[in-house]
């Protein structure tokens, strides 16, 4: 299954709703770094980036429940890391209520929301949307 870019709009809100992800805050600007597996319409997978000169912000892993542990997650991961590398992106940041375990067997590392960068503070999925007691982690490209 080939990786799809910039999914459609109506088909990551509906994997986000199914897999109880906010997408509230989710723009057609933010699609651009929007990655699928499936269908452009319909994907079975997803993840999304948002990207500030050297940091980047890794958001809305979701992927249908048929098809989870069957390494669509990781390749999905494994896909927006090698683009935010290409982009000059040096760390890759996150926030997760569900998924810390999965994050660490990919080397993620649990850090404080103290240290977040600046731009990572001042997105909405930092700021707004997770709360405080989600995992805060980073990957150092």
């Amino acid at each position: 299954m080939d990786i799809i870019n910039q999914p459609s709009e109506a088909g990551v809100k509906r994997l986000l709703s199914l897999t109880n992800l906010n997408g509230s805050d989710l723009t057609p600007e933010h699609l651009k770094h929007f990655f699928g597996l499936g269908t452009k319409e319909e994907p079975e997978g997803i993840v999304g980036l948002e990207l500030f000169k050297t940091v980047g912000l890794l958001r809305s892993l979701a992927v249908v429940s048929s098809r989870r542990r069957t390494g669509l997650g990781s390749k999905l991961v494994a896909h927006a890391e090698d683009y935010a590398r290409n982009k000059g992106i040096k760390s890759l940041y996150l926030l997760t209520n569900t998924a810390e375990a999965f994050f660490k067997h990919r080397g993620y590392k649990r850090t404080g929301r103290d240290d977040a960068p600046l731009a990572i503070r001042e997105t909405k999925e930092f700021s707004e949307i997770s709360p405080v007691s989600s995992a805060f982690m980073v990957k150092h490209l």
